[in-house]
């Protein structure tokens, strides 16, 4: 040793904590790596994603190799240290107390804590590069890595801890999926992150949810005489009206608006026989039916309208596949001129906002940041109604959670017009 130029070991010394460094730093990337962004890279055949793929897919023996790596290493490094304080100071042992205080923080400070921290906030793109070095030094280093692995096996088998595939930690559920698209940030656009939270709540909702009630049906009922039912034809806004006879929760058939036009025009000989043989046969749906699952059915039956029953039978209400696509991604369209839209309200200046009572809790939480129980009624009006547990006959005003729900109109025993105050904390959408 004493023929070994000083700067020959100072340079040795040097080389060891980079390579310790180059294996702490690896694993940190590594094992801080985004696998679904290297499998996006992967697939575009890119080699270092490619790669260390291959070695996540072994992580016991990537470990062995880092670990090994890493403790010869050190050990080297530690060795070395002292050897430069003896020729240096002699075999005191003051000294050689120093020495390894020197080495422990020179390797705590460049070989662990700094490119650890290095790894951990670029971990894709140490990961590519250091891979594509791993791969080859565990070919080089697999008897070691065997036998080392001989002796880990059995220490696990005395723990009764069975070591194996983690793939099914990372599969991600639904709520998971939803706070990553929330993360998402600048990455994904707005409307595009709104579709995709809506797509995760057609697993939470059911038809009964986006439906339109059973009182705002528009229907054609033949019992009516022929010129009154001519008359709504020629006024209808729909294409397909549901047809019923003497009463809503007798359906007999959809029928096909434009189908019926050339029956407008006849004055002689038009019974109601001429209408029931354009009828198709209608579509009912369990009111209980979700949303994702109907828009299966609709896809698997070629629906596009159903009559929503409950359990005695009796029609709830009306679903349409544009209903459904609209919860998806945002209304579009609208089948009535001058229909109120969900999100034509908001908060004005003064913090209120002024709703018919037949809006539903849902459209009202997801425009105005509120957080309307959703168990119950589906709208602002029989949540007042649960809450009251009596029509009320002049205006009142409650405290539901933390909103202020003012009754403002009453009519035709429903009450008609509400008005909310704005809760501290909710976000000032303003109406459109």
């Amino acid at each position: 040793m004493d023929t070994v130029p000083l700067w020959v070991l100072f340079s040795a010394l040097v080389l060891l904590i980079l390579c310790s460094a180059f294996f702490a730093m690896a694993e940190t990337a590594l094992m801080a790596a985004n696998k679904y962004r290297l499998r996006h890279l992967a697939k575009r055949g890119n080699r270092g994603a490619i790669t260390t793929l291959w070695l996540l897919e072994r992580t016991d023996k990537l470990l062995s190799l880092v670990l090994i790596a890493n403790t010869l290493i050190n050990a080297m490094a530690t060795a070395l240290v002292t050897t430069i304080a003896i020729l240096f100071f002699g075999r005191e042992e003051s000294v050689i107390t120093i020495a390894t205080a020197v080495v422990a923080f020179l390797l705590i400070v460049f070989a662990e804590i700094t490119p650890k921290v290095i790894g951990a906030t670029y971990p894709e793109r140490i990961s590519l590069g250091t891979s594509l070095v791993l791969k080859p030094l565990m070919a080089v280093a697999k008897p070691v890595i065997w036998f080392v692995n001989l002796f880990v096996s059995g220490v696990l088998k005395l723990l009764r801890i069975r070591a194996g595939s983690s793939e099914h930690q990372h599969r991600l559920s639904p709520e998971e999926l939803r706070s990553i698209v929330l993360e998402g940030g600048n990455f994904i656009p707005q409307k595009h992150k709104s579709i995709l939270l809506n797509l995760f709540d057609l697993e939470t909702i059911s038809v009964e949810d986006i439906m339109t009630p059973r009182a705002q049906i528009e229907a054609l009922n033949l019992a009516l005489p022929v010129a009154a039912i001519k008359n709504e034809l020629a006024t209808c806004y729909h294409n397909k009206l549901p047809v019923y006879e003497g009463e809503i929760n007798r359906i007999v058939g959809i029928l096909h608006v434009r189908k019926a036009v050339a029956l407008l025009n006849q004055d002689d000989d038009l019974t109601i026989e001429h209408f029931r043989e354009l009828l198709t046969e209608p579509y009912f749906i369990p009111q209980d039916t979700g949303v994702f699952t109907q828009l299966q059915y609709f896809q698997e039956n070629r629906e596009r309208l159903g009559i929503i029953v409950d359990e005695y039978g009796e029609v709830q209400g009306l679903v349409t596949l544009e209903d459904i696509i609209e919860e998806m991604i945002g209304d579009f369209t609208t089948s009535m001129p001058g229909a109120k839209r969900s999100d034509t309200f908001g908060w004005n200046a003064n913090g209120e906002c002024l709703l018919e009572g037949s809006t539903p809790l849902r459209d009202i939480n997801k425009r105005l940041d509120l957080d309307l129980p959703l168990d119950g009624p589906k709208t602002v009006n029989g949540l007042l109604l649960e809450q009251l547990q009596d029509i009320p006959d002049s205006p009142i005003s409650l405290k539901i959670g933390n909103c202020i729900v003012e009754v403002v109109q009453v009519q035709n025993q429903a009450i008609k017009v509400v008005k909310l105050l704005r809760p501290p904390g909710a976000r000032r959408a303003q109406a459109a």
